[in-house]
């Protein structure tokens, strides 16, 4: 099979994450036959699982290569999605970019190169569930159940290295009022006048997190948003509840729960009654510059080594022991949307940029 084939066979399968990715490892198990290695399963929720594939020597691997195996949704009307589809230098479909493009890459570089005489392992890794937490790479953080010295994560980066991102937190505020007649304004309490009261403090708590910088991000700070809003039940009904989420991106080493603490504290001076609620914490990573996986990367594809806003898998990787970069084929900002694709040359070039990492830490 040629790496297009690998992609064409992988963009058939239905892995959105809502749906089991058993079919998803069988197909990989497929296009990993003859190669001589070592299959583990790693059971990460109900219906979800990791596949580790080891390569070369026995013993910890030096180099794990890892991809995702679910999806985004898809609209039911794009009839590419399920249907890779060339032209003008692209292949269009689900997770074409996101990141089937670069589980195809990883397994045509295993197929060109042969693992005899290696001084060290690797090991192929494909997780469960990224798209809604990263949560299987999660659970093999949680469980331990590898530890490679380094790691390359295939995200799209239009074959650029990423050596570091901010985290992704998240708190749901529940403001509590007193529902009354519109006309009786006295007799209730409006949720929502509470809830602008607390999106004012907001406004502060996003301004004092300029003070906190890291020069490696843009913007170099915690940036703070509130992307939805819901409350009340009609024009003439004073609310008696407003529920908004509140999302933060923390530059790595802040605590996660800073702007949490900053809320509380602004839910506390105003005198509302609110909830908050913690949906998600996920946090922000930065692999030195002279590590010597960012290094190989930044020599092989001739790019220097940057950072990006969008969360990974890089986090958990590294908490497992290994100094860790991201690089695939496919822009992210071509990712989950209708028309999604990978650039063909990139697809071949990914190819290549595997395999001399693989001979270059496992040789």
């Amino acid at each position: 099979m040629t790496v297009r084939e690998r992609l064409r066979a992988m963009v058939a399968v239905d892995s959105v994450s809502s749906r089991p990715n058993r079919p998803m490892l069988e197909l990989l198990v497929q296009q990993l036959d003859g190669l001589g290695g070592r299959i583990e399963f790693h059971a990460c929720g109900p219906d979800k699982t990791n596949l580790l594939y080891y390569l070369g020597p026995d013993g910890p691997p030096r180099l794990a290569l890892v991809g995702h195996s679910d999806t985004v949704p898809y609209d039911a009307q794009w009839a590419e999605a399920l249907c890779l589809t060339e032209r003008e230098g692209r292949a269009y479909g689900r997770g074409s970019a996101d990141t089937k493009g670069g589980l195809a890459a990883i397994i045509e570089a295993l197929h060109r190169v042969d693992p005899k005489g290696w001084q060290h392992p690797m090991v192929f890794v494909a997780t469960a569930d990224e798209e809604i937490g990263c949560l299987g790479a999660k659970r093999m953080l949680a469980d331990g159940v590898v530890h490679p010295t380094h790691a390359v994560i295939a995200e799209p980066t239009s074959l650029v290295p990423i050596r570091g991102h901010k985290g992704y937190c998240a708190d749901e505020v529940r403001v509590r009022g007193r529902e009354a007649h519109s006309a009786y304004p006295h007799l209730g309490r409006s949720a929502i006048l509470d809830a602008g009261r607390l999106l004012v403090g907001l406004e502060s708590v996003a301004d004092g997190l300029q003070a906190d910088v890291d020069p490696s991000f843009d913007p170099p700070w915690t940036t703070l948003n509130v992307g939805t809003i819901q409350g009340g039940k009609a024009r003439n009904v004073i609310a008696g509840e407003c529920v908004f989420p509140v999302e933060w991106r923390p530059i790595p080493g802040q605590s996660l729960d800073l702007v949490h603490e900053r809320l509380q504290a602004c839910v506390e001076r105003s005198g509302v009654q609110a909830e908050l609620t913690e949906v998600r914490r996920d946090p922000g990573v930065l692999t030195a510059l002279d590590a010597p996986i960012v290094q190989w990367l930044s020599e092989v594809t001739g790019h220097a080594a940057e950072t990006v806003a969008f969360g990974t898998e890089l986090p958990y990787l590294t908490g497992l022991g290994a100094e860790s970069c991201v690089i695939g084929p496919g822009d992210i900002r071509e990712a989950h949307r209708t028309g999604e694709f990978v650039p063909l040359d990139e697809l071949e070039a990914a190819v290549e940029i595997y395999r001399r990492t693989i001979l270059r830490f496992c040789q």
